[in-house]
């Protein structure tokens, strides 16, 4: 998970932070802690669903298109009086495409650990999502990635290697994979907020000073 700890610790990431915490009204540690959680999961969807040759190509497309990571070079003006539609409306095909039917899985889990509404986190992930996809797409052009086995190396590559990436990525899946009983995603949720050790929890452990 190093290379999203380098995003959400960079002064990117915090520009990122204090502008979504506006956009939404909520305080930059409880904006950063659902962030924190949100990232690696948009991320390990992304990488689950870039598994398939169909879905590679397609993840490929749209960072070479869309996505190429301009939305990155001015933030600043992105958040000036608030996220326009079109941005939303972007992050909200985002996720749709990479959490289909699991979205409001992901949302109200969210909601639990956090305590904010799920209208809200909703509200942060499509803030967040064109973000990411930005990310990616400047990841890959500095990395020269150029096919679909290479965007998967890049997304392995961004959330750590080794075993407590494979435990974390296991963890991601059941968090997206759950049957709605609610008790795996309320496991992950807590690791990923740092509720237990190991897991998540101890990649992202103390990300925003918590």
């Amino acid at each position: 998970m190093s290379g999203l700890l380098d995003l959400l610790n960079s002064p990117m990431g915090k520009q990122l932070v204090s502008g979504v915490a506006n956009q939404t009204g909520q305080s930059t540690d409880q904006t950063g802690s659902v962030l924190s959680m949100a990232l690696p999961v948009l991320m390990g969807a992304m990488k689950k669903n870039a598994q398939s040759p169909e879905g590679a190509q397609g993840l490929m497309n749209a960072l070479s298109n869309k996505h190429d990571g301009s939305i990155l070079d001015n933030l600043g003006g992105l958040f000036n009086g608030g996220v326009d539609d079109d941005v939303m409306q972007d992050g909200a095909g985002i996720l749709g495409h990479i959490l289909g039917n699991k979205q409001p899985q992901v949302e109200n889990a969210l909601s639990g650990k956090s305590g904010m509404d799920a209208g809200t986190i909703s509200t942060i992930l499509k803030v967040a999502a064109p973000i990411l996809m930005g990310y990616l797409g400047k990841q890959t052009r500095q990395q020269n990635v150029a096919d679909s086995n290479g965007i998967g190396n890049l997304l392995g590559g961004l959330m750590g290697g080794g075993k407590a990436a494979n435990q974390q990525q296991s963890l991601i899946e059941s968090f997206l994979d759950s049957d709605g009983d609610g008790s795996i995603l309320d496991d992950v949720a807590a690791m990923a907020l740092g509720g237990k050790k190991g897991g998540i929890g101890g990649l992202l452990g103390g990300l925003f000073g918590r």
